[in-house]
Order: C-alpha cells, then sequence, then structure tokens
C-alpha cells in the first residue's frame, strides 16, 4: 500500500548541516578518507549497471526531495511527461523541425547504493519516437538522467521525515532536457539542482587513489591536464604516467592500505610535479589541474565524469556523493 502523502503545513525546512572545511578534500573537516576496498562491487550485477559506463555525465548536488514517493513512479513519469509536453508547446521544444512523442521512465536501481542509510539510485529515461514513425519502430534513447546516493550517511541521518536524500544527479543528453527534468523535479519535490565542479584538490584526490587501484585488465595511461594562468592564449600541458609507474609510486607512498591521507596525496603529487620538471623545467604547480584520466574514471574541473571500470563504480560515486552534501547548505 502506498504511504500517504504528508499533510499540507508539515515543516519543510532542512536542518543547517555543518559548514565543511573547503580546505579539505571532499568538504571533509580532516584530511583522512577511508576508502573499504576503494568500494570495490562485489554485490552488484555489472551487467546490471554496464550502461553507466563510459558515457560523459555532468554532475549535480540536489538538497532532499519533500514527498517523493518510490510506489508513484509510474505517476511521476506521466506527469513529468506531459510536463515536457506542454513545455514544448511554448515554443522551447529540444528537437527544431521534427515532431516527437518523448516518453518517460522512471526506475530504481536497487544496486547502487553504499549502506543501509542509502536509498535505492532513481534512474529517469528520456527516449523519442517520430510521430511518422511505424508502431513497431523502436524507441530511441535521448537523454538519461540517475539520482544516488553512495554512503551518504551524513545527510540522510540529519533530515527529518517525508524528505529523500539522493544528493548526486548526473545527466546525459542535451542540457535544455536536462533543465526540463529539473524544472519538473524541483516544483514537484521543493528541492534545488546545483551544478558541482571539481576542485583542483578533489582531482588531485581522485587520480591518487585511482591510479592506486588493481584492475582485472591492461590499464590505460595516468593522464594529468593543467591549464596554465594569465597567458594571452590558453595553454594546456598534458602530462601522461605509465599506469605501473603511476601505481608502484602510489604504494610506496601510502602507510595504511584502505586509508588515505592529505599529507599521502600531497607527496604523490610533488613526486609527479618534480619528475617532471626534472625533465622539462616547468613547475606544474603554478598551473591549475583541470582533469584527470586513469583506468578507472576520468574527470575535469567543470563537473564532467566519465566512469570506465564496473569494478570501481561504487567507489568512484562515494566520492562524489561526498561532493555533492559539501555543496548543500
Amino acid at each position: 500500500m502506498a504511504e500517504e502523502a504528508p499533510e499540507d503545513g508539515a515543516a519543510r525546512t532542512l536542518p543547517s548541516l555543518r559548514r565543511l572545511s573547503r580546505a579539505l578534500p571532499f568538504g571533509r573537516s580532516h584530511g583522512r578518507l577511508i576508502v573499504p576496498a576503494l568500494c570495490s562491487q562485489e554485490k552488484a550485477d555489472p551487467q546490471k549497471t554496464a550502461f553507466l559506463l563510459r558515457k560523459a555525465w555532468t554532475l549535480y548536488s540536489v538538497t532532499p526531495l519533500y514527498g517523493f514517493r518510490r510506489a508513484r513512479l509510474r505517476d511521476y513519469a506521466r506527469l513529468l511527461s506531459a510536463f515536457i509536453a506542454a513545455e514544448k508547446q511554448k515554443g522551447l521544444a529540444v528537437e527544431v523541425g521534427v515532431e516527437l512523442d518523448i516518453k518517460v521512465a522512471l526506475s530504481s536501481l536497487a544496486d547502487i547504493r553504499g549502506s543501509e542509510l542509502d536509498q535505492a539510485a532513481l534512474l529517469v529515461q528520456l527516449s523519442s519516437r517520430s510521430r511518422s514513425s511505424s508502431r513497431n519502430s523502436e524507441d530511441k534513447p535521448v537523454w538519461l538522467g540517475w539520482f544516488c546516493s553512495v554512503f551518504g550517511d551524513e545527510l540522510s541521518e540529519s533530515v527529518p521525515e517525508h524528505f529523500t536524500c539522493l544528493p548526486l544527479f548526473l545527466s546525459h543528453g542535451a542540457e535544455s532536457y536536462t533543465a526540463l527534468v529539473g524544472t519538473w523535479f524541483q516544483k514537484t519535490f521543493d528541492c534545488c539542482f546545483r551544478r558541482l565542479a571539481i576542485s583542483p584538490l578533489n582531482l588531485s584526490w581522485m587520480v591518487a587513489m585511482w591510479a592506486g587501484c588493481k584492475l582485472d585488465r591492461a590499464a590505460s595511461a595516468v593522464e594529468l591536464v593543467f591549464s596554465v594562468p594569465r597567458l594571452a592564449q590558453p595553454l594546456d600541458i598534458s602530462y601522461a604516467i605509465h599506469p605501473e609507474d603511476a601505481k608502484a609510486l602510489w604504494d610506496t607512498v601510502q602507510k595504511t592500505p584502505g586509508e588515505i591521507t592529505h599529507e599521502e596525496v600531497d607527496v604523490f603529487m610533488d613526486c609527479l610535479y618534480a619528475h617532471f620538471h626534472r625533465h622539462f623545467k616547468i613547475h606544474l604547480s603554478a598551473a591549475k589541474l583541470v582533469k584527470i584520466s586513469t583506468a578507472v574514471a576520468s574527470a575535469h574541473c567543470d563537473g564532467i565524469v566519465k566512469i570506465l571500470h564496473s569494478q570501481y563504480l561504487p567507489g568512484v560515486l562515494m566520492l562524489l556523493t561526498e561532493l555533492a552534501i559539501s555543496q548543500i547548505q
């Protein structure tokens, strides 16, 4: 039986969250991160999450959803579809010159969660079919988005009843569809979407952790891209490291398996900077780290992430969940 909706007038005020330090990674108040086996995916079925891999996802933080009911996913899909159709009639159609019917599907991804307090991930799929197509023609996927929380206990424990915590939202597809979906969720569940950037500090933690991962197949090079400031013309510097060399360096730096400290990440990055300076006489520490790529995942400072390896999907999402929570005030 579906739960009853909260009564009108019920308190919708979120408790003020602890303002987290911006000088430490992932909004933490201390420079240590416990990563149990880097959250290697053991229980989840890789086939059920394979469609999430090797896509460029744009990141958002989302405040808790008020009045969301998992039992009403079909109703929400119908309402969102009607909203998109109405917006198209106002002249905000995404596809110009082609009459398309947009089909909306909402579903749960039970395998994507960290702790018992985490809600199952929520997948939003938009697909289209031209009105001139036959009924037997397949729908064409045009946009994907999903909400999730992986080890987001800090936020889940802080919110009152009737709020659902899915602080991380990832979208793949046209920004116009993202805007429509985001607007509908904000109006329907009294939540707020914000683009989620990744600082150079957080990028350095990511590359250190992911470079140290053991993989079951040949790994691609570890690459760091730096932007040189204060130049008349933009200049990027790409620094590629053999994956075995990067892992060997991290193994010599890390003191306790499963635990990563601020000092270890600093030493790892300083060693990379020193090696580059020895060969090219360039101080990378004076440039801005804007993108990192490893065999596990790649990440850009603008908040674009591509997850490449199913084994470490939960570990990547754990870090991104922490980033999203640190942005929610």
